[in-house]
């Protein structure tokens, strides 16, 4: 019954279709984090870990980051989540407006005191969201090697929750794709690689250092709104994966629903780049970002601040990032 329920989750996930350290760590090269002999299976900061590329993460670094802050104009990062918001099969989101008590919105005493409430029934790998490390593995085991078995209940998981997720202070990167295209959105199926990625950096004058979260911006959110759900999506390959995973990066997101290009590279490996991202390199996935404001702005370094969502047990949270320049 266990696997059924596990099994049923899995085809649900695809839409039926699919302790501080003074210095950051040391990171690995590009050569080192694409060899095919690396043990994925064994995290660099132990067996016991569970938190992944967070770990690079010090006061330091959100020192720094701070000191980006010049205008203090902020912009949120994440979408309305609502009825209508495109999502894989069968995500959906629902909310109930109740009045408390009796229900029949009476007012209360001399002051008469009224209220509402609600309840709200979603996913919540639905809209803006972050991919925790329980998300995806590769054949039942996930990152640092940690089988399905071990942490996997009907009644959340018992490792890997969102709530653990430590706030993220960190130096934010914005990289317009578009511009490296020449066009806006770029079309379905473009995946933009090391060598993209590289140009992106250079013509915003930038390089991507340890502890960094970095965004990408594809103009896909903008040319789906008010569409009917559709996978098909531009986005990062493995390659790119591997290549930022080596930069020693904490978290990746687009404004695309998936983040990885869609047609997949290999058709026989799908979401090979959350694969390597979530399992292999511990570094948290965000999912659409809303970057069009910053991208009209030309803000392409800024202070991201993220507070996950502390629900027990989640595989993915909504979130609600704030880039602050």
């Amino acid at each position: 019954m266990r696997h059924l329920l596990l099994t049923c989750a899995a085809a649900s996930l695809f839409g039926l279709a699919h302790a501080q350290e003074a210095e950051a760590p040391a990171v690995e090269t590009p050569a080192e984090a694409t060899s095919e002999a690396t043990d994925w299976t064994q995290s660099r900061w132990g067996e016991d870990d569970r938190l992944g590329a967070v770990n690079i993460l010090t006061p330091e670094k959100t020192l720094a980051a701070s000191k980006l802050i010049t205008t203090g104009k902020t912009y949120a990062l994440a979408q309305v989540t609502g009825r209508e918001s495109a999502a894989y099969p069968p995500r959906s989101y629902d909310v109930v407006v109740l009045q408390p008590s009796d229900g029949s919105g009476a007012a209360l005493g001399a002051n008469k005191a009224t209220g509402n409430d609600d309840i709200v029934r979603t996913y919540v790998g639905i809209g803006s969201q972050i991919d925790g490390l329980g998300h995806m593995g590769i054949d039942h085991r996930y990152y640092n090697g940690v089988h399905v078995s071990d942490f996997v209940t009907t009644a959340g998981l018992t490792q890997f929750g969102t709530q653990d997720i430590p706030p993220i202070a960190t130096r934010g990167i914005l990289l317009d794709m578009t511009k490296v295209f020449g066009e806006s959105p770029l079309p379905d199926g473009t995946a933009f690689n090391r060598a993209e990625i590289d140009e992106a950096l250079g013509a915003a004058g930038l390089t991507i250092e340890p502890g960094d979260v970095v965004i990408f911006h594809t103009g896909k959110m903008a040319a789906s709104e008010g569409q009917p759900f559709n996978p098909a999506e531009p986005g990062l390959g493995v390659e790119g994966a591997e290549y930022l995973a080596s930069l020693g990066v904490v978290a990746i997101g687009a404004d695309s629903i998936a983040l990885e290009v869609i047609p997949f590279e290999d058709e026989t490996r799908p979401y090979e780049v959350h694969q390597t991202l979530l399992a292999k390199h511990g570094i948290y996935i965000l999912e659409n970002m809303v970057t069009d404001e910053l991208a009209s702005d030309g803000v392409t370094e800024f202070f991201f601040s993220l507070g996950v969502p502390r629900l027990q047990g989640t595989v993915q949270a909504m979130i609600n990032p704030v880039a602050i320049r």
